[in-house]
């Protein structure tokens, strides 16, 4: 992307590679020191750690366990703040250990700068990955075991 790529630009750009993936080419669409915030994480998922390097270790191990053949539904949008874009879109992949198709509904903010990702913000539901890689019984443990988490 050039530094006068519109964050929207930018965003779907990077919606665009992470639904042929997750490839680390993506990574290029990142500065070095982003910060990547995934709310909704799994129980037992570590928290994403800031960084280009942490961001392509994350993408590989993803692309151990699952991979993403196809988006649709996208939509992206500007904001009022002229660095921030929303995307919304379907991800559709499987989980390779298992054969096991999904589709995940997501939502990404994204803050943008010189055409670059500086900070993300992720959204989907943490039920549709618990399905997709057989995790149902461990969330709900998990949930009662810790209600306050």
């Amino acid at each position: 992307m050039t530094a006068t790529a519109a964050p929207s630009e930018v965003l779907r750009q990077f919606v665009q590679l992470m639904g042929e993936g997750p490839d680390e080419a993506v990574a290029d669409l990142v500065t070095t020191d982003a910060v990547f915030e995934l709310p909704y994480l799994l129980p037992g998922v570590p928290p994403q750690r800031p960084g280009r390097e942490a961001f392509v270790e994350h993408l590989r191990r993803g692309a151990a366990m699952q991979r993403f053949d196809a988006v649709d539904r996208v939509g992206v949008h500007g904001t009022d703040d002229p660095e921030l874009a929303v995307a919304e879109y379907r991800l559709h992949g499987e989980v390779l250990a298992t054969g096991k198709r999904f589709s995940l509904d997501m939502v990404v903010f994204a803050r943008v700068r010189g055409g670059l990702i500086t900070w993300s913000r992720t959204y989907s539901n943490p039920l549709d990955s618990a399905v997709a890689f057989g995790a149902v019984e461990r969330v709900l443990s998990s949930l009662v075991a810790n209600p306050q988490e």
